[in-house]
């Protein structure tokens, strides 16, 4: 076996940085319900998920199998270079995502990028098409409508099971259980996306010589991935937090309890099976489940709209960013320096635009802004209206929105409304002046 090079080195210290900004983009996937309904504080929040990431990068190695010799053809010819231009696709498409704060797949990222770069280098030959099919774009469709299918069930049965409680005593339980619920997304998160880098790290190894042909990764490949995803979950995504836990639809206890239970179990069968699942969107499909679950309750599906074209989007667009990568860095060492300082500007850039408007512990829990109420949310709530004596809030209204029954609210002016307006200082000298 040879040696590591110093471009197989730089190929590990890409996808360790990868491995990063999957950490921190996907810290939402676990914690946002929990940080929205207060279950735990923000900080509190992403120690405990990347604590949990370490010990689940331990746990298996199948999805690394699929990455590092399930999609890719590791005998085509496949060259480090050609993953290192992969690896900054994908890289670029997670900042920009991140940057919009939308909770978009860094699986399909890395997928798109790797695909995206040999395509350019070796041809199609290089890309086993049935795995591409079977292991990722299958799942891709599959999983969010299950998670989300099963979360509305799970949360329809808790308020059902909960109806004559008081609610305010559920909630506390509820509370307790989207700890318990959001620690294990973040034990499978661990099982299923730190293993995404072990794969990649892998096949670097295997296509420099340095490891066999469908080896499993060595245990120091392991531990690096588990401890750059965890890095990059203890900084947390605060961006993408914002979105799921308040962006997609207003969470209660129990619609976060039930989302992340759902999501759970989704991600560590798929962990099992192979499958290298896109755990944003087993997890935002739960979200939305659970909105659509809660009588009364609402998805903002102007957002949820803009989710879902992003996912769409990764994989040819992250493939598109790699596919160039490629081709500059099959050009020689200058190429690939080319490309590591371009990808460089690019991430510095994103950052600085990202200081503008910067999201973080203290804000995070902030509604967005209000924007009108659409199509579906108004048939959803002909068909399933809020229950007596409760007011629905504007579909893409923030949490912290005055509520619809006060008279500015429903646009009648206070005077109109026959409310007391003298109540207050300014009032009371308006009145006098009158």
């Amino acid at each position: 076996m040879e040696h590591i090079t110093l471009l197989i080195g730089i190929v590990i210290v890409t996808a360790l940085v990868f491995d990063f900004t999957n950490g921190f983009h996907d810290t939402a996937n676990a914690m946002a319900t929990t940080i929205s309904t207060g279950a735990l504080r923000p900080k509190t929040a992403v120690a405990m998920s990347a604590v949990l990431n370490l010990v689940g990068a331990f746990l298996s190695v199948e999805v690394a199998k699929t990455i590092s010799g399930g999609i890719i053809d590791e005998a085509a010819g496949i060259r480090p270079e050609v993953i290192f231009a992969g690896l900054v696709g994908a890289i670029v498409w997670n900042l920009l995502t991140w940057l919009a704060g939308l909770p978009s797949s860094s699986s399909h990222a890395l997928f798109g990028g790797l695909i995206g770069a040999t395509l350019v280098s070796v041809g199609t030959h290089g890309v086993h098409g049935d795995a591409v099919v079977m292991k990722v774009l299958i799942p891709a469709v599959a999983a969010p409508i299950v998670a989300g299918l099963a979360a509305m069930a799970a949360t329809r049965l808790t308020y059902r099971l909960t109806r004559n409680r008081d609610e305010a005593d559920t909630a506390k339980g509820y509370r307790a259980g989207q700890i318990a619920s959001a620690a294990l997304v973040s034990l499978a998160h661990g099982t299923n996306d730190a293993q995404k880098t072990m794969g990649v790290i892998t096949l670097a190894l295997i296509t420099g010589g340095v490891v066999a042909p469908h080896a499993d990764p060595p245990l120091w490949v392991i531990a690096s991935a588990g401890v750059a995803i965890a890095l990059g979950t203890y900084l947390g995504g605060w961006r993408i937090i914002r979105t799921m836990g308040k962006g997609i639809t207003d969470i209660q206890p129990p619609q976060g309890f039930a989302a992340q239970t759902g999501a759970a179990a989704t991600i560590l069968a798929s962990s099992h099976l192979g499958f290298a699942l896109s755990t944003t969107q087993v997890c935002s499909g739960s979200v939305m489940g659970s909105g659509l679950g809660r009588k009364g309750g609402v998805v903002r599906w102007s957002t949820a709209g803009r989710m879902v074209a992003a996912w769409g989007l990764t994989l040819p667009a992250a493939g598109a960013v790699a596919a160039g990568a490629a081709f500059l860095a099959g050009q020689g060492d200058w190429g690939v320096a080319a490309v590591a300082v371009l990808g460089l500007g690019i991430c510095g850039a994103i950052w600085a635009a990202s200081r503008r408007k910067p999201i973080d512990h203290t804000n995070v829990n902030e509604g967005p802004a209000a924007e009108p109420v659409g199509v579906v949310t108004a048939a959803l709530r002909t068909v399933s209206p809020p229950p007596a004596g409760q007011q629905a809030p504007a579909a893409d209204a923030p949490a912290d929105a005055a509520p619809a029954d006060a008279p500015e609210a429903a646009g009648i002016p206070a005077q109109a409304s026959g409310a007391d307006t003298s109540t207050t200082p300014r009032a009371k000298a308006a009145t006098v002046t009158r």
